[in-house]
């Protein structure tokens, strides 16, 4: 499951996984990129015990923790107007050794829990968009099929399910026709699938096929992933990468800056070098511009698109720099009226918020 108990995120490898590392090993050797892009995701390191006082536990505080009927609300998070985020299970087929959740709470929505959820943004008429994450959404199809009927039931307001999931890179046998008559029995949704797909030594036959399933679905397919040293940090790779996710009809959404989680700093490049690197993306004529994914940032207020004239200020001495954001403080207490402003964060005489965020070391 992504997320602990004890502090400690288990390592948890999937059996299809094990198989492409070794494959892999024989094919391009122990110390291939195609191998490292994938132990480097999976296996423990060392280097998650170096924990930092300025490391996070979560990449920003977004619950709503409300009362709703008298009882409770779980599993629901949001950060903007239109969208609604529920986390039915923090189960997943394997553990990204980057997860944001995986120092969050083992947690997976009761049915009545899920009920009441649908009850709720049923009367948030602002809002036309659920995304569904976790953990994975595609690990429990009972648990997808409850939430989907009770969206439908319940909240008439929603006109699109995003399905957040890395499971046709960490299993893909599980898009099966059982999935897919699931997802087709509620033609009330527009549905699109949002992939994690890091490195292109993931994009595999078996990955590929069962992304096709959901094309025949006429179900629409993005990518987002974050920029991880040693795996993803260089141009001909993420050229490689997007290239191939074009060809199959997936769009390029976000690549993220590799927030300060705990125990994740060796995953890490410096914002230079995002930019840098993304700047060659964009502006070298390497490959389409109808591939170039968007670059930003997971702060503790959300999340923040980079561009120019977005760093307001730098520290220096503590490594942190100051970062524009388009969220408005009113908005944010609208939406989430327990939300608290972070220590981090900033209100403007505009009312939009700025946010201090932590860099990589150099």
């Amino acid at each position: 499951m992504a997320g602990t108990k004890t502090g400690e995120f288990k390592e948890i490898i999937s059996p299809y996984l094990k198989n492409l590392i070794n494959q892999n090993k024989e094919i391009y050797g122990e110390n291939s990129l195609e191998v490292l892009a994938l132990t480097k995701q999976y296996i423990t390191d060392d280097k998650e015990k170096l924990i930092r006082n300025s490391d996070n536990d979560r990449h920003y505080q977004s619950e709503i923790n409300l009362k709703f009927e008298g009882k409770d609300l779980v599993g629901l998070e949001r950060l903007y107007k239109r969208t609604i985020l529920i986390e039915p299970t923090t189960v997943c087929a394997a553990h990204c050794r980057w997860c944001l959740r995986g120092q969050y709470p083992i947690k997976t929505m009761k049915y009545d829990e899920i009920t009441l959820a649908s009850r709720y943004i049923g009367t948030q008429k602002e809002v036309n968009e659920v995304l569904l994450t976790g953990g994975d959404p595609l690990m429990s199809l009972p648990l997808l099929a409850f939430t989907l009927s009770e969206l439908t039931t319940n909240s008439p307001n929603i006109k699109r399910i995003r399905i957040g999931t890395r499971v046709p890179v960490q299993d893909p046998t599980r898009v099966n026709e059982k999935m897919l008559d699931l997802i087709q029995r509620y033609p009330n949704f527009k549905f699109e699938v949002g992939l994690n797909v890091c490195h292109s030594a993931e994009l595999t036959k078996d990955c590929l096929t069962s992304l096709d399933k959901f094309k025949k679905l006429n179900i629409t397919l993005y990518n987002q992933h974050p920029l991880l040293k040693g795996v993803n940090d260089s141009i001909k790779e993420l050229v490689k990468l997007y290239d191939i996710l074009r060809d199959n009809d997936v769009e390029s959404h976000y690549i993220f800056h590799a927030i300060p989680m705990r125990g994740t700093a060796h995953h890490r490049t410096t914002l230079k070098y995002g930019l840098d690197l993304i700047e060659e993306l964009s502006s070298g004529g390497k490959f389409s511009g109808r591939s170039k994914p968007k670059y930003a940032v997971l702060s503790d207020i959300g999340k923040i698109v980079l561009y120019e004239g977005c760093i307001e200020k730098e520290n220096k001495d503590e490594n942190l720099v100051l970062l524009k954001s388009g969220f408005e403080y009113n908005d944010r207490m609208k939406w989430v009226p327990n939300w608290k402003l972070p220590d981090s964060a900033i209100v403007n005489e505009d009312g939009k918020m700025s946010v201090w965020y932590k860099d990589a070391d150099q």
